[in-house]
């Protein structure tokens, strides 16, 4: 019965993947499970489901046995002004089109023996979409909508060792699934080393692998720490669009790496803290900047030009406190901004420019055995103003680029 369980968890959200579709931290979720995002995504010294090996994997190790399904509403709004363009593409566009999706995920995780405990946990890891029904690029002889679609779902196994009571270290592989499609963006293919494979080429997928350690344990009775990393995923090519990514079509995922601080100041309230650190710029496809198709390196060549985005990292702090039969979380994040002011031309695509989260959340012990979980996040609404934003060969001019973002989730626990 327990292996049908896994196997379930492992299939359901890869049938449904093709709603993943989100863009928080950069392009990485805030949150791995509804609990953490109702804490704004504190988790790596904080485990509290089957989800807890998204974020740390040692954590594994003090959930106990249980089986959680959630699912997340995700409805983005982007657009972009452009100004001063000699070439024809002032205006104002919104990328909306598309608002909603949905994001499954499902976490199981058996208690082996005192000392081992393994799992699997089946997420969105990140993910980007626009949809710009008035393609902003039109000017230029673009046809059709203009916009992109990122999904990447992650199925990760994950053991943990408890070297002591109150110590233990993680291991999770990430498998991973990503796919991608572009249209509406003909006009910048003559600047490829393969524009056939650049624009409107349907929907691409590609697999990989990587991993993630983590260690978590109480230094007092009240107070526990806990630090995880991920190493980037290598996944295989996307050949469709081998003439945009650079590298003829990579898009590995970067690797990222945290420290966290749990604090029990009273038998129910708990203080939380983490501290990540992403690395986009370690994938060119996401951290070359534009200007190197300038300097001769063709969209698709190894050194060609990607989105520019910078390291970033992610600043979070959580509350969670006991009543009765319920939890109630709360927690806020920062992130520093991944991409500079002369990089959001392109990133009209792409606009991950989100920083500041808040959320709320609330967990409902229905019984020894069910509790039924509820979190809202909002992310408020950020501008980057461009500044030398579009080139000269463009036709000049600034783009300026926003997002703001609602997320519900909703997710059941059984504890067995």
């Amino acid at each position: 019965m327990r292996i049908r369980q896994v196997i379930h968890a492992a299939v359901l959200p890869a049938i449904l993947a093709p709603g993943l579709a989100l863009a928080t931290n950069g392009y990485l979720s805030h949150a791995y499970g509804v609990k953490a995002q109702g804490i704004a995504g504190v988790g790596i010294a904080l485990p509290q489901d089957g989800l807890a090996a998204a974020t740390n994997p040692a954590g594994t190790a003090f959930v106990g046995n249980r089986v959680d399904v959630g699912l997340t509403w995700f409805r983005p709004s982007r657009g972009a002004e452009i100004s001063g363009n000699g070439a024809g593409l002032n205006g104002s566009y919104e990328g909306n089109d598309t608002r909603n999706f949905f994001i499954p995920e499902i976490g199981y995780v058996q208690q082996i023996n005192p000392q081992f405990a393994a799992g699997v946990a089946v997420y969105g890891n990140g993910g980007m979409n626009t949809d710009y029904g008035t393609n902003p690029y039109r000017a230029f002889g673009a046809s059709g909508s203009a916009g992109v679609n990122l999904e990447q779902l992650f199925v990760s196994p994950s053991i943990a060792w408890k070297i002591t009571e109150d110590h233990a270290l993680g291991l999770a592989v990430n498998f991973a699934y990503q796919r991608f499609k572009a249209d509406g963006i003909q006009p910048f293919a003559v600047a490829s080393a393969s524009p056939g494979n650049f624009t409107n080429r349907g929907t691409d997928s590609a697999t990989g692998w990587g991993f993630r350690l983590g260690y978590t344990g109480k230094v007092t009775p009240d107070l526990t720490v806990g630090a995880t990393w991920a190493s980037k995923t290598w996944t295989s090519k996307f050949d469709k669009y081998q003439g945009l990514f650079a590298e003829e079509g990579g898009f590995d995922i970067p690797s990222n790496f945290g420290f966290g601080v749990a604090w029990k100041a009273t038998s129910a309230l708990v203080l939380a803290t983490d501290v990540q650190r992403i690395l986009y710029s370690d994938v060119k496809s996401v951290g070359n900047p534009i200007g190197n198709v300038f300097a001769g390196n063709a969209f698709g060549t190894s050194n060609g030009p990607g989105f520019g985005w910078k390291d970033v990292t992610v600043a979070k702090l959580g509350v969670s406190y006991d009543i009765a039969d319920w939890t109630l979380r709360a927690g806020y994040s920062h992130a520093t901004q991944p991409i500079p002011e002369d990089q959001t031309f392109l990133n009209i695509l792409a606009p991950g420019v989100v920083q500041d989260h808040l959320s709320l959340g609330a967990t409902w012990n229905l019984s020894r055995n069910g509790e039924l979980s509820v979190a809202y996040t909002h992310a408020f609404k950020k501008t980057v103003s461009g500044s030398g934003s579009i080139p000269v060969p463009y036709g000049g001019g600034e783009a300026d680029i926003h997002l703001s973002e609602d997320i519900f989730g909703i997710a059941y626990g059984w504890k067995f």
